[in-house]
């Protein structure tokens, strides 16, 4: 189970959750603090901006980001939750939460998982820059873009409600 989540619910999420890994994706000079029962080497750490175009002295989203988390998620063996957070738990985890799901169960239709993550979040806006990286990378034809696109903008909202998703339909 992959649970999303803002930075300023990370220790609650773990803590109820009982995760053992867990995926940061922030800004530089976002500081985020390891909850205790995580090992240093279940925790990966990506710096990035939540924008899905270049801008002037700040990180895009790119193939090296997509790859890390791609096999961060692998080594993963799903005996335990997974914790993935970006500062407000709209945009950048759910798109990695997206991919996540999408690279682990590679049949399930990326439609449908898109409009599970909608129904899951309905603020949830994924990065498009990081699904294109990704749809790119598995090799989806576009299909996981197209999807995306499709269930468009979430709610507005400062702070996106913590929630799951199952990696098999």
């Amino acid at each position: 189970m992959i649970h999303v989540c803002s930075l300023a619910k990370v220790e609650e999420t773990v803590a109820k959750t009982g995760a053992e890994r867990l995926l940061s994706l922030l800004a530089a000079g976002t500081d985020v603090t390891r909850p205790a029962s995580i090992a240093r080497e279940n925790h990966l750490h990506l710096v990035m901006h939540d924008i899905a175009v270049a801008q002037e002295g700040m990180t895009m989203p790119g193939e090296e980001h997509v790859r890390s988390l791609l096999d961060f998620a692998r080594q993963w063996d799903r005996a335990r939750p997974l914790v993935v957070h970006c500062y407000a738990g709209i945009s950048r985890s759910t798109a990695s939460a997206y991919i996540i799901a999408a690279a682990l169960a590679p049949r399930r239709n990326e439609v449908e998982l898109a409009k599970t993550l909608r129904s899951l979040s309905p603020m949830a806006t994924p990065n498009p820059r990081l699904i294109a990286v990704a749809d790119a990378l598995l090799d989806r034809n576009g299909r996981m873009i197209e999807a995306i696109q499709a269930i468009g903008r979430g709610a507005d909202a400062f702070e996106g409600t913590p929630f799951a998703l199952k990696i098999d339909a």
